[in-house]
């Protein structure tokens, strides 16, 4: 059975309370939840807070309790199903019928081994009805949560790529200079992108190039994502900019230099080595760590060789491509790849979206994969 449109507009505008824990809530799901009546009163409203606080649901409630509301009889609208076990915070679905609510509207099942479905199960048993939302809600609320969606289902996470190229391909021209091939505008976009991931990743050359500092600066976040480097050697000065910056910075090698880790480490950075059989950084392997940590979504800003080895190995999900209305001729490239001698052994992708930005135009591209998820 259909949801009605109320339920729609409730959902949605859950959905845009969710989206307002975009950089808050990682390593947990962005969550929205409204509360009411189907007679068009809203009683509360919510969002997921910080890992260890309170989830949307609970949020909801409380804004509801706080306003002398009475719930008994009401209705929930979430963007994913209430969770069923005791984390940091307690179940969601036993608050929910603690506070009398008779029906729940949900936008999408919450795939985590400890929910996948017992919080639907434990409201119905307790006599709350419970539906879920169309496919078109449900697919919002998915792709707002994709990150989180593909560490518990993958076991990685969601690897979005952003290069800032010229029309003709180019990064950088062949002495190096980079800045700023795209305009003001489109770095404020990148840097929205960077709050979006637990983790911003790039290379040593990167790093030895351009002393980047890889946080987010361009637009408000309540925390800052982690910065990893892959260093297959070990050449990351201590003195570099990104190890500093607020949150953890990761260094990735497959050296034994156990002086230069100490040196890492005494300037404030984490040595991790993942080495695989041919001396260099084992990249499945260091998404599978990501992952371990609570890593839902990794943004990368890196050099052609570390974008072309990640393409290469089918480890990039999502392409943000920011497109300069300029050419460059000779210059640096996005990614080391080929020779192909064929076409068909091009890397196939699939547009999402375009969209102007200042000047610029922003190309976002998923796999077949990716996009089937």
């Amino acid at each position: 059975m259909p949801i009605s449109p109320l339920d729609r507009s409730r959902l949605l505008e859950a959905l845009a309370l969710a989206e307002g824990s975009i950089g808050l809530t990682d390593p947990n799901p962005r969550v929205g939840c409204v509360v009411g009546h189907e007679d068009g009163r809203v009683l509360g409203r919510g969002a997921t807070q910080r890992a260890g606080e309170a989830h949307a649901e609970v949020m909801a409630l409380r804004d509801a309790a706080a306003a002398g509301h009475d719930l008994r009889g009401a209705t929930a609208w979430v963007t994913l199903e209430p969770c069923a076990h005791h984390g940091r915070t307690p179940p969601c679905c036993d608050a929910l019928v603690a506070a009398g609510i008779a029906r729940v509207v949900v936008a999408l099942g919450d795939p985590f081994p400890q929910v996948a479905g017992a919080g639907i199960a434990r409201l119905r048993a307790a006599g709350v009805a419970v539906e879920m939302a169309d496919a078109e809600v449900a697919e919002a609320a998915r792709e707002l949560n994709i990150g989180f969606l593909s560490r518990v289902q993958r076991g990685r996470p969601w690897v979005r790529m952003k290069i800032a190229a010229s029309l003709d391909g180019r990064t950088a021209l062949a002495n190096g200079a980079s800045q700023w091939i795209t305009g003001p505008e489109a770095r404020a976009d990148g840097h929205a992108w960077r709050r979006r991931a637990g983790c911003v990743l790039t290379g040593i050359g990167t790093v030895l190039d351009d002393d980047p500092r890889l946080d987010v600066r361009l637009v408000p976040t309540a925390l800052q994502p982690m910065r990893a480097v892959l260093d297959s050697r070990l050449r990351t000065p201590p003195g570099a900019r990104l190890i500093p910056a607020p949150g953890r910075c990761l260094v990735y090698t497959a050296s034994d230099d156990e002086g230069a880790a100490q040196a890492l480490r005494a300037a404030g950075a984490e040595v991790r080595r993942h080495a695989d059989p041919h001396g260099r950084v084992d990249l499945p392997a260091v998404l599978a760590d990501l992952a371990g940590q609570g890593v839902n979504e990794l943004h990368v800003e890196a050099g052609a060789g570390l974008n072309g080895a990640m393409l290469a190995a089918g480890l990039v999900d999502e392409l943000l491509v920011y497109a300069a209305p300029l050419l460059l001729g000779e210059g640096r490239g996005m990614a080391a790849l080929g020779p192909f001698e064929t076409l068909a052994q091009g890397l196939r992708w699939h547009y999402v979206d375009a969209q102007r930005i200042g000047p610029d135009l922003r190309l976002r591209l998923r796999t077949e994969s990716a996009a089937a998820m």
